[in-house]
């Protein structure tokens, strides 16, 4: 396994599944004499994976939909229409 140019390495996929590192998993890095330790970061509580997605999808959306609308959209309804400005 070699280093990119960039300071990159893949961490082996089997390494990844015992370990729980999924993609945007905070890690960190201990110094143990000649080599180097990886570990997950310890999240606060209340900050788990869960909170992490919704905060990095918050904003995204592209739809402009009111709540009466995204919910008769779940529940299988026609849409309410929408009222004019």
């Amino acid at each position: 396994m070699q280093i990119t140019s960039k300071g990159q390495v893949t961490i082996p996929q089997e390494v990844r599944i015992q370990l729980g590192l999924l993609p945007h998993t905070e890690v960190e890095f201990e110094l143990a004499g000649d080599h180097a330790l990886i570990r997950k970061t310890k999240s606060p509580p209340g900050a788990g994976r869960g909170q992490r997605v919704i905060e990095a999808l918050r904003g995204t959306a592209s739809a402009r939909m009111s709540t009466d609308e995204i919910m008769a959209l779940t529940r299988g309804e026609d849409a309410p229409l929408r009222k004019k400005k």
